[in-house]
């Protein structure tokens, strides 16, 4: 059975936009003066979006202005937003920021499909308008000139109605987050014929579009949902629950156009590594699924994808005869690009720049753009010939932070020399005196040991002393991972904790085990994402595949085994159970969090709200660009 096929589009060549979407038709605001939308006063026009790096995305929702300020109230913190529909003017828009403890509602016109604020620059979809403005505070002002801060989109639970309905399909392995039509041909240019994958419609928001590589160019296909039903379509023939419904029946049956004739396939599925933040779990759950074909979860063929790096990038150094007694793994040998050189080398044989230890740089730019204040150092667990190098980095680095994820022995093992002194005494190594004036044992939930505070001082000739904070995790075995991840988070607080009272936050934090690169990894990689999500908020998009491959091209073998890597989804989505709680439950209630991938402690979903009396008409019909590229 085939379905005529009415809604194709292109993609703006500066791939800023949908073309051929108009807005959306929307609720009417309450009239009381609390939902009036505010006066904004025009400013200059001093930015450039077409200059901006990180695109906002999860910020629509189709709700009432009432609606709007519950949830803003309920979830949502100074200077969190969201954007919705009006039904006043049907092509418009509306943001509502929460602002202390009141929420502002600001129209966003429509003009000649270029949105506005009150005549203030002009933007092509609603994603990049929200983009100016958060990265250009000063250019949203009332006419009392009070600033209007747009933080980031406010992160509403799942369990919410409206946002099930905009946001339930992007845990799907088959849905790209936050890319615009032009970077998905992009993607698609390397695949095969009938690859396609599913976005969000820039233009449209709330709608979503497939982008499908023919045997000619690559044509965008608009998935309507028909506002009476809540059904999904392509704009003819059937209608489905669900959009998965949907791409599932045009996998087995082409969709035809209804002019040209033409026919159109969805064959090659080209999955996404990228997912909200609190979407996480049902990802998780979609990516255990076991794949018969393979024989494989989706978890294991995911790592297995991740670039190991290890052909193209030189290893030298760490090769040479006289540097290979100081690795403690023949095979674990940092990058040459990337590795620590010790700029004060003694005179006597065997004595060189070497150790093994890499800088770990967060990028801020495409394709992740991670936000991220710290630089790490990962290194391997010292050995007895390596202490005075350990302590020449950490001195030449400026380090204040020093991480340790494993103990000294393990299964009857060394796994890291000891390298600082008992509680309240000093050891004197190379040029450097250390003295341990603190050591707290800090227990678990279980009353287990689980990692040991230390405060160290050290000092260097007449230079002035500097203190240090060790923090030991002892409950991570080798080549495994905890069994509870809510330990690996208290721990992380601690280090945060650490790092935010040094007196020179821009020193990179040492990080090790005992080979430096899969506990070592699991942590570096979970305290990024972490950041992240921190800082965007819990809807934000994160890339766990991509974020280990950006780890892994600056040492190599990071995140080691597959367990580690589950481990870092299983971390993320337990930060997210802790995080998800309505502001009114109290924070006693809001600590009770368990280890399980199931969402606890939340109360009942409200009932869904009223469906409007005005349905929301079709958007007009889009076109096929056989051109754009």
């Amino acid at each position: 059975m085939t379905a005529s096929l009415w809604d194709f589009y292109p993609v703006d060549r500066q791939g800023l936009a949908d073309k051929g979407e108009p807005a959306q038709r929307g609720l009417r605001l309450r009239q009381d003066r609390k939902n009036e939308p505010t006066k904004l006063k025009p400013q200059d026009n001093q930015g450039r979006h077409d200059d901006m790096s990180y695109r906002p995305c999860n910020f629509f929702y189709n709700v009432t202005g009432e609606e709007a300020e519950r949830l803003l109230k309920e979830y949502g913190v100074d200077g969190e937003f969201l954007a919705r529909p009006s039904e006043s003017h049907p092509r418009n828009f509306t943001l509502s920021i929460v602002r202390g403890e009141s929420v502002t509602h600001i129209k966003i016109h429509n003009k000649d499909d270029m949105l506005n604020l009150c005549g203030g620059e002009s933007f092509p979809s609603l994603s990049d308008l929200v983009q100016f403005y958060m990265e250009n505070p000063d250019q949203l002002q009332e006419k009392n000139g009070g600033t209007i801060v747009l933080r980031r989109p406010v992160s509403i639970p799942l369990s919410e109605p409206a946002a099930k309905e905009v946001r339930e399909p992007t845990a799907q392995r088959w849905f790209h987050a936050n890319i615009t039509g032009a970077e998905a041909v992009q993607l698609l240019s390397k695949e095969k014929q009938w690859a396609f994958l599913v976005r969000e419609s820039q233009r449209q928001p709330g709608y979503y579009a497939i982008t499908v590589k023919t045997d000619e160019n690559v044509v965008h296909i608009l998935i309507r949902r028909n506002s009476a039903t809540g059904m999904y379509h392509v704009g003819g023939g059937d209608e489905f629950r669900s959009v998965s419904d949907l791409l599932e029946h045009y996998n087995n049956n082409p969709m035809v156009e209804e002019n040209s004739q033409r026919v159109v396939h969805l064959i090659n599925l080209v999955p996404s590594t990228c997912v909200p933040a609190d979407a996480i779990e049902a990802r998780i759950s979609l990516l255990q699924h076991l794949d018969p074909n393979t024989n494989k979860t989706g978890l294991a063929e995911e790592f297995e994808k991740v670039p190991t790096n290890e052909s193209y990038l030189s290893k030298r150094e760490g090769k040479r005869d006289v540097n290979v007694n100081k690795n403690r793994y023949k095979n674990i040998v940092p990058y040459d690009h990337t590795r620590v050189v010790l700029k004060e080398v003694g005179q006597n044989p065997g004595d060189t720049d070497y150790i093994n230890a890499n800088y770990i740089r967060i990028p801020g730019g495409p394709p992740l753009y991670l936000l991220s204040d710290k630089v790490y150092i990962s290194t391997q667990g010292c050995l007895p010939h390596t202490v005075v190098d350990f302590w020449k980095m950490v001195w030449q680095e400026n380090c204040r932070v020093i991480v340790m994820t494993t103990k000294e022995i393990e299964r009857a093992k060394s796994k890291c020399e000891r390298y600082w002194p008992d509680l309240n005494f000093e050891r004197k190594i190379g040029l450097l005196l250390i003295k341990n004036v603190e050591e707290i044992v800090v227990k678990n939930d279980v009353n287990e040991d689980s990692y040991i505070k230390r405060k160290l001082v050290v000092t260097n000739g007449d230079s002035p002393p500097r203190e240090l904070s060790h923090l030991q995790f002892v409950s991570w075995p080798d080549l495994g991972c905890p069994d509870h991840p809510e330990h690996v988070l208290d721990f992380l607080d601690a280090v945060d904790d650490a790092w935010e009272k040094t007196p020179n936050p821009k020193s990179p934090i040492v990080v090790h085990c005992s080979a430096g690169i899969g506990r070592t990894g699991t942590f570096i990689v979970i305290d990024v994402l972490l950041n992240q999500i921190k800082k965007r908020g819990r809807s934000c998009p994160i890339d766990i595949p991509k974020t280990v491959e950006c780890i892994r091209g600056q040492r190599s073998g990071m995140v080691q085994t597959e367990a580690q890597y589950c481990f870092l989804y299983k971390a993320i989505c337990c930060y997210i159970q802790r995080t998800c709680k309505r502001r009114i439950i109290s924070s006693t209630n809001s600590s009770n969090s368990n280890s399980s991938l199931t969402l606890t402690g939340l109360p009942s979903a409200p009932p869904v709200p009223p469906r409007r009396q005005n349905a929301i008409p079709h958007p007009a019909q889009a076109y096929v660009n056989e051109n754009d590229k």
